[in-house]
């Protein structure tokens, strides 16, 4: 894959961060480093703050939630940031592609502004269509595709984003088991091939194991349990 030209050297890191919500802390304190190109899995039961601490991490945060800690991209303190300047993609379960928009116009929203020429940014979405083999698709209506060719298409307008770090919220559990496979392995493989420094919040231990990463479990009580490494078979 070769839509992203980024240098990353640093990954991404949370320190001491904590979720709290009416004054109480439901979550933390949490630490870890993503290294560029690693996918580092949280789990835990539903309810712990999984979903939240990506929100927190991403600049969304619930405004009935409040975090502290410290996030750092490639060594840059976020938190203090819009999500908009924090050059972080993130999938979610639903693909949230625009209804109204054919395939190209949806992989069209997700490129920078400063792709302004009307060439270079139908060159740029072809490309990556003929790397996740669907050139044929440019025109498509999004309605007339199947669950994994949307779930393709949601991640490829991530990607033509140019973040610097990649956040998946349970992004494969929708789909059945064939194509949950097959698009956990094109999701990492991509996200390995951009270095991207990947967190990835899940309830299944195959994706964690496909992973390959850390995995950190969670409690009901937002406590860390368990750090471990994810194994195949």
């Amino acid at each position: 894959m070769t839509v992203i030209s980024v240098t990353r050297d640093y990954g991404l890191a949370l320190r001491q961060v904590e979720l709290a919500h009416g004054g109480g802390r439901f979550l933390g304190p949490l630490s870890l480093t993503v290294a560029p190109g690693e996918v580092v899995t949280v789990m835990g039961p539903s309810g712990c703050g999984k979903s939240s601490l990506l929100a927190f991490v991403c600049g969304t945060l619930d405004p009935a939630l409040t975090g502290s800690g410290r996030i750092l991209l490639n060594g840059e303190e976020l938190a203090s940031r819009p999500p908009e300047e924090r050059r972080i993609g993130i999938l979610f379960q639903d693909d949230l592609l625009f209804p109204h928009l054919s395939v190209a116009g949806n992989l069209a929203f997700g490129l920078p502004p400063d792709i302004r020429d009307r060439k270079a940014r139908r060159a740029r979405i072809e490309q990556a269509l003929a790397e996740a083999d669907m050139s044929a698709f440019y025109d498509r209506d999004p309605e007339t595709l199947s669950g994994g060719q949307r779930a393709r298409i949601a991640l490829l307008r991530t990607l033509l984003s140019e973040p610097c770090a990649l956040l998946l919220d349970e992004p494969f559990a929708k789909l059945d088991v064939t194509l949950r496979a097959r698009f956990r392995s094109f999701v990492f493989e991509h996200a390995r091939a951009q270095a991207l420094p990947t967190l990835l919040v899940t309830h299944d231990p195959a994706d964690a194991a496909d992973a390959g990463g850390p995995v950190l479990e969670i409690d009901a009580g937002g406590q860390v349990m368990a750090r471990r490494t994810a194994h195949l078979g």
